[in-house]
């Protein structure tokens, strides 16, 4: 008799049904896994086992035969242990053989017959959910796992033997609660910046906006900090964002204990982060940097000091929201709508625009443009604000810290947030929540200029080589001017403003 129990084989954050077939015959004693399983599933037989015998349970001397249907799809992860002991355990009789009906199984065995925690739990429990069904997980995902519905069987085990006593009904376990975390450690405040007033004014529009800045200026000059300040002025994610982010994490095994958080992601990988990391990729094609930081901050310091390969597969990101990884037998789609944020010095040296001084290698000209061409056009193009960071003085450090903080900064970004998730829920553009997002077919219906400011535009257009992308990054970030002020639409304020934050990328195109 062929015993049956239900799991799932991870595409991206999605998951497909997966049937794990065991079999228990007579013949030589063996046992087989067959299914198209990847090495860690293949070692799976020998955790079983090891579990199966700290449970006070033995294989039989027979030929046990475990299929994971379809058989011509992957089959990669440890989270197979539990279904092929399950399904082992009910075809000896161990169990009841109806027991795991209505259930989708996952979880790694330890050999003590411990149940150990695996990356994935959520979405394990999104589409149980979908397919009516419960959840049997490990103990430390529970709490992840009950993030799904409210009305989701859920079943965490810390053992085989809890497990077996709760189907036996010797013992019941307790449904999980879902788990928030508390980080401890407060963000870092707009506070603590003295001085740079234009850069905390682009930092606040680009926060209600979510749209990509670059920010160059000499070493020293505040760039990183004023960073690292952008999540505090940043929302917190909706309830929709927060389980979109928490499937891409979960995936990813980022998720402690099961908990859950509500601020957004803010990545800032290393200047040497090779091209799989950033956008995702390797031998079991994972989530890269891009998908980690969706819905958040993706921070890059040391703009050009990162690969141009690098770089330039970022685009393609930048414009469609999501990244592909396409391997030889399947191919992985993970969302990545993040707010680019990256720092750099003018040049190698980061002097180079300083009064009076002179670069001992080359001129300075020649030292800028040769620094700054690491960085291509096209994705110069994709960065909606560039800004100078000029270097603080002394004066401004002994200056009192400002009155206004990342609190008063914060309240005025999420008035503004509110502004656009309302008119892009009127539109019925559900997947549009910012202004960055905002499709190019809808900007003459929500941020049509005046007369004046298209007069403006029109003139600035030739000096600054706009393309149509150019044009349409400036007509949003005047969209968001308009938003901070409460204004129903863009004058020709809003739309110089956004003016000046293009300028600087013109002299940045002709440098790449």
């Amino acid at each position: 008799m062929v015993t049956r129990v239900a799991t799932i084989a991870f595409e991206g954050i999605e998951a497909r049904p997966v049937d794990v077939q065991v079999l228990v015959s007579s013949g030589n004693v063996v046992f087989n896994i067959v299914g198209l399983p990847d090495k860690t599933v293949g070692e799976s037989r020998e955790r079983v086992r090891a579990a199966l015998i700290a449970s006070g349970l033995s294989l039989p001397a027979k030929r046990i035969t475990v299929n994971l249907a379809p058989a011509d799809l992957p089959k990669e992860g440890s989270h197979y242990d539990l279904p092929i002991a399950l399904g082992v355990m009910a075809a000896i009789g161990a169990i009841p053989s109806d027991a795991l009906e209505g259930y989708v199984v996952v979880g790694e065995l330890a050999l003590d017959g411990s149940i150990l925690p695996i990356a994935g739990v959520l979405p394990a429990a999104m589409h149980a959910n979908a397919r009516n069904l419960g959840l049997i997980c490990p103990q430390a995902g529970g709490p992840e796992a009950a993030w799904a519905s409210s009305e989701l069987d859920i079943v965490a085990p810390r053992s085989l033997i809890q497990l077996a006593n709760h189907v036996t009904g010797a013992q019941a376990l307790a449904r999980p609660e879902p788990a928030v975390h508390r980080s401890l450690v407060p963000l870092p405040d707009l506070k603590e910046v003295k001085g740079q007033e234009n850069a905390k004014r682009a930092l606040e529009i680009a926060a209600a906006g979510g749209h990509n800045l670059l920010m160059s200026g000499p070493p020293g000059a505040g760039k990183s900090m004023l960073a690292a300040r952008l999540p505090s002025i940043l929302p917190p994610l909706s309830p929709k964002e927060l389980l979109e982010v928490s499937m891409i994490h979960s995936v990813a095994g980022l998720i402690a204990d099961g908990a859950l958080t509500d601020r957004r992601p803010f990545r800032s990988p290393h200047h040497s982060a090779s091209m799989a990391a950033l956008v995702g990729g390797g031998l079991h094609a994972r989530p890269g940097e891009v998908s980690l930081a969706h819905h958040g901050v993706l921070f890059l310091d040391e703009f050009p000091e990162f690969s141009p390969q690098v770089l330039d597969s970022l685009r393609q990101p930048i414009e469609t929201g999501e990244v592909a990884i396409s391997r030889a037998n399947y191919r992985n789609v993970y969302p990545a709508r993040f707010q680019l944020v990256a720092a750099m010095n003018p040049c190698r040296c980061g002097h180079a625009n300083d009064p009076g001084y002179a670069c001992k290698r080359q001129p300075n000209e020649r030292c800028l443009a040769q620094y700054q061409s690491r960085i291509s056009g096209p994705l110069l193009d994709r960065i909606d604000m560039h800004i100078e960071v000029a270097a603080v003085t002394p004066a401004d450090l002994v200056l009192p810290p400002p009155a206004e903080g990342s609190a008063e900064v914060g309240k005025r970004v999420a008035e503004a947030r509110q502004r656009q998730t309302e008119r892009y829920r009127a539109l019925r553009l559900e997947g549009t929540l910012t202004n960055a997002a905002c499709p190019p077919s809808v900007l003459d219906e929500v941020a049509k200029p005046d007369a004046s400011g298209l007069a403006l535009v029109r003139s600035a257009a030739d000096r600054l080589r706009l393309t149509a992308r150019g044009y349409h990054r400036i007509i949003k970030v005047a969209r968001t001017l308009a938003d901070l002020e409460g204004e129903k639409n863009i004058g020709r304020i809003h739309l110089a403003e956004a003016l000046s934050y293009r300028a600087a990328a013109d002299r940045r195109v002709e440098a790449a």
